[in-house]
This record gives C-alpha cells, sequence and structure tokens, in this order.
C-alpha cells in the first residue's frame, strides 16, 4: 500500500524486511527519491516536491522483479553472553545457555533500520527456534551500552546507555554509535553482520 505522507513524500507498507531493503534499494538505484527512510514494515520515500509522480512509480514496482541489494562481507562483532537475561530465555524457550548462545550466533543478520536511539540497529534474520519471547514488562530504566538483546522476531545492539525492555543475552564492546566519526555509525540499513561468541556465563 502506498499512501501520502505529508506534501512531499509517500509511505509504503510493506510484508516485512526484506522487501523494506529490497524497494529502499530499487528506488536509490532509480534515482527517483531525495531520501529513503526505512522502517521494519514501511518505507518512507520523500522528494524535492510533487511526490505524485514517485506513487505511481512505486504502485508499479513488482518486488518479485526488483534486484536484491548489493551485499557487503558482513561485520563481524564479538558478543560476552553474560547478560542477566540469558538465563531466564533458556529457561522460557526449554533449552540450554549454550544451546541459546548457538542460536543467536548461528545467523546472518540484516539491518533493516536504525533507531530507537542514535546508531541502535535492528537485526532481521533471527533463527525462527529463538523467537518469540516478548519484552520484559517492565523496562529497565538503564541498559548499559553495547548490551545485545532480543525480542520477538528481532535482534537488537544498544549502542548507548538508555532505558530499554529487551532480553539481554550479552555484551559486545563495539562502539556502535560516535559523533566525532563520519558516518556516526559503522552500520547502516542493509548492513549484514555476524554474532560472535567470545564466552558466556
Amino acid at each position: 500500500m502506498v499512501r501520502p505522507f505529508g506534501t512531499r513524500a509517500v509511505l509504503v507498507e510493506l510484508a516485512g524486511p526484506a522487501d523494506v531493503l529490497r524497494l529502499r534499494a530499487a528506488v536509490e538505484s532509480a534515482g527517483v527519491a531525495t531520501e529513503t527512510v526505512p522502517g521494519w514494515r514501511t518505507l518512507l520515500v520523500r522528494t524535492d516536491g510533487d511526490p505524485t509522480g514517485v506513487a505511481e512509480w512505486l504502485k508499479r514496482a513488482e518486488l518479485g522483479d526488483l534486484e536484491p541489494p548489493p551485499q557487503a562481507q558482513p561485520v563481524i562483532i564479538d558478543v560476552r553472553y553474560d547478560g542477566p537475561d540469558l538465563e531466564d530465555v533458556a529457561q522460557l524457550m526449554g533449552k540450554s545457555v549454550e544451546e541459546v548462545v548457538a542460536l543467536h550466533t548461528r545467523p546472518e543478520y540484516t539491518v533493516v533500520m536504525l533507531g530507537f536511539s542514535r546508531g541502535f540497529p535492528y537485526l532481521s534474520g533471527m533463527e525462527p527456534a529463538l523467537t518469540g519471547i516478548p519484552r520484559l514488562a517492565t523496562p529497565r530504566t538503564r541498559v548499559p551500552a553495547g548490551a545485545v538483546g532480543i525480542a520477538l522476531d528481532q535482534t537488537g545492539i544498544y549502542p548507548m546507555a538508555s532505558p530499554g525492555g529487551w532480553r539481554l543475552l550479552g555484551n559486545t564492546d563495539a562502539v556502535l554509535f560516535d559523533p566525532e566519526r563520519w558516518p556516526p555509525s559503522p552500520l547502516q540499513s542493509g548492513s549484514r553482520l555476524r554474532l560472535r561468541a567470545v564466552g558466556w556465563s
């Protein structure tokens, strides 16, 4: 579905992250927009003027015919699996801690979007056997920078200390946001990464 979003943009609703990334790559390759902003199941497409032409282009686009986005080498992020929720997640899943770590480090993840804080990557590609764990009923008032968590079908990494309700499996020393660096985040929408276990509790 394509619908207006203000006077210079349209919002496209899609089935999931893979379609978002595929359409974003096509829009940017075609040069029909000035900016694209991906969401988990949406793509905001901005223009310099009347977005009617872009909306028509998007309505004609057939996702099945679009080329997948170009693939770069995955970024490797080392994770210490010592998070405060690791054992609880293992119990909820009926698995051992070692099995949870193996499941979490098995996939190659894709960054779908960055938010809710600066540089926070929402990662798709989690093993189905690890999905379905809800957020905490009461979010923590402070989650440390580098915390690696899961919620439902997503994995995320906190780039800075902030409140948060994800189930924390581990921690990384990787710097995911640095305002003195350009770009400030080493990860962008479409980036691929793998998580590498460097120990667990």
